[in-house]
């Protein structure tokens, strides 16, 4: 090679550096961008994400800022994901004492149940003696006793004696408590739909 030679392939070597050199720094500068641009979306992601969370940071300069605002995020998310953890817990104590005031409502309803049965039974048990008492009088004595009572009173006590004392002792009532108690007996079931 000559001397002419060497000197032209000196300033196409430093021509082909400055390019690779000019490359790297265009390369360096659109990754820089692309950088900003993945701290815009994540920062816009995080406005969507958690609506109570503050308002987005503007884009990181460098990579320092990028660390700061990405390590505030995760923050802001922790504390959301605390405070979801402590409401779950509210809600889940909450439900456990409803199931246990539920429980303790089934159970006053099933004592109460039982108390209405045994009154009822009780009233009922008073009701027959007090039937079976009457019976055993005589039918004068009765019919004097069903018409010192109130006539519908009288014809609820009248509707469970046997029917053949009840008619020994509808003989010994004058006509107008007889027809009474009749027409209060009739009537009792009057409004009961036929079919």
């Amino acid at each position: 090679m000559t001397g002419r030679q060497s000197d032209r392939r000196l300033p196409r070597q430093a021509a082909s550096s400055t390019l690779i050199v000019l490359a790297g720094l265009l390369c360096l500068a659109g990754a820089t961008r692309l950088g900003m641009g993945v701290a815009a979306a994540l920062a816009a992601g995080d406005n969507n994400i958690h609506a109570d969370a503050t308002a987005p940071e503007a884009p990181a300069a460098d990579p320092a800022d990028l660390f700061m605002t990405l390590r505030a995020r995760e923050v802001r998310l922790e504390q959301a994901e605390s405070r979801l953890a402590q409401r779950e817990e509210e809600l889940e104590q909450a439900r456990a004492e409803i199931a246990a005031q539920m429980r303790a409502l089934a159970e006053a309803e099933q004592r109460l149940l039982d108390t209405l049965s045994l009154t009822e039974s009780a009233a009922e048990d008073d009701i027959a003696r007090l039937i079976a008492v009457y019976e055993h009088m005589k039918p004068r004595q009765a019919a004097q006793m069903f018409s010192q009572m109130d006539v519908t009173f009288a014809a609820g006590f009248f509707a469970r004696l046997r029917p053949d004392f009840a008619g020994a002792v509808m003989e010994e009532f004058d006509p107008g408590t007889a027809y009474a108690i009749s027409a209060v007996l009739a009537g009792r079931n009057a409004a009961a739909p036929t079919r």
